[in-house]
């Protein structure tokens, strides 16, 4: 009975990853529909604690203000992505210049006589395709989000009848008490994650800016922008965040000084905000084990490539709470964990 039980956990499991792999053009849109329809009701939080002659703000005036603003800001980071990859573009040449200096240079100091072409570097190193790839990939996602802006829509519309008739489901007041305490615990722990998160990255960006701006670095408001974005990728995204800017100072700049500089202080805000401040804001409310992190960042990485490394941590958030409140499923919940314990709330439903 076992060994038929496992056959078909076994059989599920590659069912469910074949489907995520190849309805990829269908769901991923809707579940990026659902992240931006989670924020819009943060921010419609926000505006609903304002208050007007008076009295709470009406919650019709709340989500229109949360969607206006939502879609102010997503036109203005398209726009200033869209102004900024055509001036890195066109720079790009140059930066290639500086680096097979710089190569050269490397090459010297360690007295290699048998130097590899730099069109062998370039073939790895490739400044203008990584550009120019980076700018198809947002161009893709541009072109969705008319249909993403869509669901968002229907999701507002449909969103107060969530909640009941997933309850309905269970056919069973008792049953029906334990599925609303699991959904209000998933949107607990979501809504705190992604508040904190959309925090430290905004603080880690701004001040990254300001550094970059100060030094002298080129177009520091889109390495800004793309250091925010990053930073809602575990670990591997705070690094590269880190690299990726000081790389570009140093092949900007005839000086090494500038490329230290930012390598140091961009390094210094991250270490600051990602591993003091953060943790503290945190707490042990997700107790997620590091290495399932890394592990749930390569499995959502291989299917949805960068779009899934921004929404794996929420997808386990989730799984780890569902697992946790299912008897036959604790066992998973334990070992997600980072120490093995589970909220009481998980365990008796109380």
């Amino acid at each position: 009975m076992k060994l038929q039980n496992f056959v078909m956990a076994s059989f599920l499991a590659a069912l469910v990853f074949y489907l995520l792999n190849v309805g990829q053009s269908i769901l991923l849109p809707l579940v990026i529909a659902i992240v931006f329809w989670y924020l819009i009701n943060l921010l419609s939080d926000l505006f609903s604690k304002a208050s007007l002659g008076g009295k709470p703000m009406p919650k019709i005036i709340s989500y229109t203000l949360s969607f206006l603003t939502f879609i102010v800001i997503i036109w203005g980071v398209v726009e200033l992505i869209a102004l900024n990859i055509g001036g890195v573009v066109r720079v790009a040449p140059i930066y290639q210049a500086n680096l097979e200096a710089r190569w050269l240079n490397v090459l010297e100091l360690l007295r290699i006589e048998q130097q590899p072409s730099f069109k062998q570097m370039t073939d790895f190193v490739d400044l203008g395709r990584f550009i120019t790839g980076l700018a198809a990939s947002l161009t893709n996602i541009a072109a969705n989000l008319g249909v993403i802006l869509i669901y968002v829509v229907f999701l507002l519309l449909e969103q107060g009848n969530f909640v009941g008739k997933i309850a309905s489901l269970a056919n069973d007041e008792e049953k029906e008490k334990r599925v609303r305490l699991l959904i209000r615990k998933i949107n607990e722990d979501v809504k705190k994650y992604i508040s904190i998160k959309m925090l430290t990255s905004t603080a880690t960006g701004i001040l990254s800016y300001i550094f970059m701006k100060v030094v002298g670095v080129d177009f520091a408001e889109f390495w800004a922008l793309l250091i925010f974005l990053l930073n809602f990728i575990p670990t591997i995204g705070s690094i590269v965040a880190t690299i990726f800017p000081a790389l570009i100072t140093l092949v900007q700049f005839e000086s090494y000084m500038p490329f230290f500089m930012v390598l140091g202080g961009v390094t210094a805000i991250q270490v600051c905000i990602g591993n003091i401040l953060e943790p503290r804001l945190m707490g042990n409310s997700l107790n997620l084990s590091p290495l399932i992190i890394l592990l749930n960042l390569s499995f959502w990485g291989m299917i949805w490539g960068i779009p899934g490394m921004f929404l794996c941590v929420p997808f386990l958030v989730i799984s780890m709470i569902v697992f946790s409140h299912i008897p036959q499923t604790r066992p998973i919940a334990i070992i997600l964990s980072r120490d093995g314990r589970i909220s009481q709330i998980y365990s008796d439903g109380k």
